[in-house]
């Protein structure tokens, strides 16, 4: 298995939700306050976008101050990139629960990832990518969460299209494309006009694809 991207703290959702972590010190003071911090950052970040919401309110969710916050992250910038670290890495443990669900299989670890995309993007939850929303935000492409949004979705298509390239499939490298390109449409089209049949338009277009990629 490829690996994308590592590190150490980990905070469930790949969407960035923290919907498990409560936000208020009420119950929390088991969490440490630099995972509770990135818990809260990641929803916010999600729900209300990366520059709608700034550190203070970052701090009072958490149950925290700004001292803390900049004592864990020198910066927001910073919080932001480890935020989508976080997302990134999720991404990388999904792969690895395919592979080992379906050991020695890509065809299947491409149906297995089709599949859970297929219902994230029908989740009433779901608004879109993370890390795409976030360079949507970040235009700068010197800003560290940039690199992470880029190094993350280059890896994860490249990995893609050796999937697609050890299940025999045609020109792997065009169909990892196009797998990728109607994943991120179909999340898009989630946000826009609704979310209803998409992920199972979503699987039948996938699956079209790869079948007129069988090698001749």
């Amino acid at each position: 298995m490829q690996k994308i991207l590592t590190g150490n703290t980990r905070v469930k959702g790949e969407n960035m939700r923290a919907a498990s972590l409560p936000l208020s010190t009420h119950n929390n003071e088991r969490i440490p306050p630099r995972d509770r911090l990135l818990a809260v950052a990641a929803d916010l970040f999600y729900r209300q976008g990366i520059r709608a919401v700034g550190v203070e309110a970052i701090a009072e969710a958490a149950g925290t101050n700004k001292m803390t916050l900049y004592r864990h992250f020198p910066s927001k910038d910073e919080l932001v990139a480890e935020c989508l670290r976080q997302v990134a890495r999720e991404g990388v443990e999904r792969w690895q629960r395919y592979e080992a669900a379906h050991p020695g299989d890509p065809r299947a670890q491409i149906h297995a990832w089709l599949t859970e995309m297929a219902g994230i993007v029908t989740d009433g939850n779901h608004r879109g990518c993370a890390l795409a929303n976030a360079a949507i935000e970040l235009p700068d492409r010197t800003h560290p969460a940039r690199r992470v949004v880029e190094e993350y979705k280059l890896a994860q298509r490249k990995h893609l299209a050796q999937l697609c390239r050890d299940a025999g499939l045609h020109e792997p490298e065009l169909l990892a494309d196009e797998l990728y390109l109607l994943l991120e449409g179909a999340r898009v089209t989630a946000q826009s006009i609704g979310n209803v049949g998409l992920g199972a338009r979503l699987l039948r277009m996938a699956e079209a694809m790869i079948a007129a990629h069988q090698a001749p």
